[in-house]
């Protein structure tokens, strides 16, 4: 027997036999409310549930990664320059702190005790079933850059206005998961009223097959299994991102951001570039792809996978570390909660301006706002998406 994961819709409107109405027609729409369970089912157990008609979409439970952070050889931690991805952005420069913006961190969790996240009140989820706490130092590490206050006078966070955030574990202190956390820990988060949701984790096509094989599955059979396992997540994934844009219409929706991937070497040959990875590939996702600082301007990080929609600062991100004090690293993880950041400070501005209150619109500004201008000259548009991530302007009405 093998785990599966259900959605349903516990709002769905009763489905009448064919070729009859509901004996009584709702008066007016109600928003979507996920429902998700997993079972160990059998091959019987998987084709009933296929046939049962309040079963939105299915999906075998498939393990889940943290992105690692890169080693680079020229770029030292004790040489890591402190807020310049912040400043690259211009969060330096506008007025906006991402104030009365609720952000979640799906990660490893959180250092609670670190002067960094001093007067946030963090509402936390354990959906690892290792603890609130972040024995892993990879999401302290993200949260630092979206919404940390200064640490010993240095600024570590873009929207340090921030004093609500939720923080829910995915993954286990060391770094592993599996697709029903992640699924779950977005339930939770857009029931919370997250209006930014910051992932920085990938689904594990490999691990999966390697399991497989484990389990005893030729070869050729367990990476067959593993596509389509794959497969399957994607698309509970997107339905899932589905339910979420129709509750826009009633709490304004969440933009959610995910890491593009660590997987390419552009040191080893300009050819080896892997494309953005699931989840930050899925539709409606604003996949991140990692910048660092170069002769020319800004330049694609070795390791940054291609076709993001957006890139931001991530090679030598200094940030809260596990335990107390700061720590510098390098990845697309280190990229996505600059662009989280910014996010909040786009809601804080559309607020303030009076425009639509919705993800959509945000995420919209976002997209529209970003630039080439700082850019190394030969960066591949395909390897930045729509440019370098901008805060909002200063005194924006």
């Amino acid at each position: 027997m093998a785990r599966f994961i259900m959605l349903r819709d516990d709002n769905a409107a009763p489905r009448a036999p064919v070729g009859r109405l509901p004996e009584e027609a709702p008066m007016f729409a109600a928003p979507p409310r996920p429902r998700l369970e997993t079972h160990d089912m059998s091959p019987h157990d998987l084709r009933d549930a296929q046939r049962d008609p309040s079963v939105l979409t299915l999906a075998r439970a498939m393990p889940t990664r943290l992105i690692e952070p890169e080693p680079l050889d020229d770029v030292r931690e004790a040489e890591a320059e402190p807020a310049w991805g912040i400043e690259a952005i211009g969060a330096t420069l506008t007025d906006m702190t991402g104030a009365g913006v609720r952000v979640a961190v799906l990660d490893t969790g959180i250092d609670a005790d670190h002067p960094a996240f001093t007067g946030v009140t963090l509402t936390r989820a354990d959906f690892a079933g290792t603890g609130d706490q972040d024995a892993n130092g990879h999401g302290t590490h993200c949260a630092g850059t979206i919404f940390g206050r200064d640490v010993a006078g240095t600024r570590i966070g873009v929207a340090r206005g921030v004093t609500e955030a939720l923080i829910g574990k995915v993954l286990a202190d060391d770094g592993r998961g599996s697709s029903e956390m992640l699924f779950d820990g977005m339930r939770w988060a857009a029931d919370q009223g997250a209006q930014v949701m910051s992932m920085s984790l990938g689904f594990d096509f490999p691990g999966l097959a390697e399991r497989l094989v484990e389990d005893g599955y030729p070869v050729l059979l367990a990476t067959s299994v593993a596509l389509e396992g794959y497969r399957m997540n994607l698309r509970m994934f997107d339905a899932l991102m589905d339910m979420f844009r129709a509750q826009a219409a009633f709490d304004g929706g969440s933009v959610v951001v995910a890491a593009s991937g660590n997987e390419s070497r552009r040191q080893v040959s300009p050819d080896f570039e892997v494309g953005a990875s699931v989840p930050a590939a899925a539709f409606g996702v604003i996949s991140v792809g990692a910048l660092g600082q170069g002769e020319a301007g800004l330049s694609v990080a070795p390791f940054s996978n291609s076709n993001p929609v957006l890139s931001a600062p991530g090679v030598g991100i200094v940030s809260a570390a596990a335990g107390g004090g700061l720590r510098a690293l390098n990845g697309t993880s280190m990229a996505c909660p600059h662009v989280a950041g910014a996010a909040a400070l786009w809601w804080e501005a559309q607020a303030r301006s009076g425009r639509p209150l919705t993800a959509a619109a945000v995420a919209a500004r976002l997209q529209s706002s970003a630039t080439l201008a700082g850019l190394d000259p030969a960066a591949d548009r395909m390897d930045v998406g729509q440019g370098l991530v901008q805060a909002p302007p200063a005194a924006m009405g």
